[in-house]
This record gives C-alpha cells, sequence and structure tokens, in this order.
C-alpha cells in the first residue's frame, strides 16, 4: 500500500501534467443523463489534483454508462462507480483529500465521495442537493472534497432525486427505480478569443 506521501507525489506530478497539457484552470464539464443534462465548472486552483483525477475519468470515458447508484432526497446524488448491471468499474489509485480547500458541500456542489478512511477518493462523486455543511472538515477530522458547482441544469438533479428509491441487487436502499444512466460526458471547449 502506497504512503500518504507518495500520494501527494503522485497528485503532484498529475497537476503538473495537467499544466503543462493546458487544461484549463477552471474547466467546465456536461453530463448527459437518461433525465437531462447538467453542466459542472470546476475549481482546479482550489482543488488541483482532484479536479486532475475527475478530468482523467473523463477524459478515459469511464463515467459513460454507469448509473447515478445512491440518491437521498434533500441530501445527495452519487455516481461514477457503477455500470447499468451494478458492475463496479475499476479504477486507478486513490487521491489525496482536498477537503480544506475553502469550498464547502452547499447545493449545487460537486464533490468526491470516499470511504471511511480521508484519502480514499477515486472516481465516485456526488452532487450536494442541500447545503450539507456537516460534510465539510473539522478541526478534528477530515471532510469530503468539494471541487466545483452546478451551473447549469440543477434542474436535472432535482428531478433525479424525485425519482422513488428503495434496494436493488447489492444496495439496500436509496437506488432509484427508475434507473438513471450516464450516457456521456465531456470536457466542453472554451472560446479561445476573437477570430
Amino acid at each position: 500500500m502506497r504512503t500518504f506521501v507518495t500520494l501527494v507525489l503522485a497528485a503532484w506530478m498529475s497537476a503538473a501534467t495537467a499544466n503543462d497539457n493546458n487544461l484549463p484552470l477552471f474547466p467546465k464539464v456536461e453530463f448527459v443523463t437518461s433525465q437531462g443534462n447538467f453542466m459542472v465548472e470546476l475549481d482546479g486552483r482550489r482543488a488541483p489534483f482532484t479536479v486532475q483525477n475527475f478530468l482523467q475519468y473523463v477524459i478515459d470515458g469511464h463515467y459513460e454508462g454507469t448509473v447515478f447508484h445512491r440518491v437521498i432526497p434533500g441530501f445527495v446524488a452519487q455516481a461514477g462507480g457503477y455500470d447499468d448491471k451494478l458492475v463496479e468499474k475499476k479504477t486507478r489509485n486513490p487521491i489525496p483529500n482536498e477537503s480544506g480547500n475553502g469550498l464547502s458541500n452547499m447545493r449545487g456542489t460537486i464533490a468526491m465521495a470516499r470511504m471511511g478512511h480521508p484519502h480514499t477518493a477515486t472516481a465516485q462523486f456526488f452532487i450536494n442537493l442541500s447545503d450539507n455543511r456537516t460534510l465539510d472538515p473539522k478541526p478534528s477530522r477530515w471532510g469530503y472534497t468539494v471541487f466545483g458547482h452546478v451551473i447549469a441544469g440543477m434542474d436535472t438533479l432535482d428531478k433525479i432525486a424525485a425519482i422513488p428509491t428503495g434496494a436493488s441487487d447489492k444496495f439496500r436502499s436509496d437506488f432509484p427505480q427508475t434507473v438513471v444512466t450516464i450516457e456521456s460526458v465531456r470536457l466542453v471547449e472554451e472560446p479561445t478569443g476573437s477570430e
């Protein structure tokens, strides 16, 4: 198992590579789902490791065909880990936790899901459906890393949140009973300037 220092160095190298590839500091990513579209703007200044990690999954096509597998109205809509047959997708190594970056888990923000250990985020993410300050870091514990916010299509997330949920296969609860599939995800290219 790699040490945290090794994870930080690997993430730093990834961020440096992103910079060399001239990726925007505040990239926009569009999601097309079976319930509608939404777009997020990421914050590469406050969450550079997280944004680079997320964009690599976008570029690799990891999220296409995944489903929203955990939706709790008034809390979060989580996706990015399971395909439409509920098979967990393979991920890269986890990344360092950047939850102390000053961004809060407010309604409409996108954040990384993780296991109990703070440095276990890989590909799964969630959209905050309400203000969830309890997910922010405290002096005594780590939080959940916010790395951007929804800039269009929040009504799509509210529509997803309105779908009745329950058990499905390996999930005991909170699984939308109408499957919500992410059909495509793309990095939105910004205009380079006037002709």
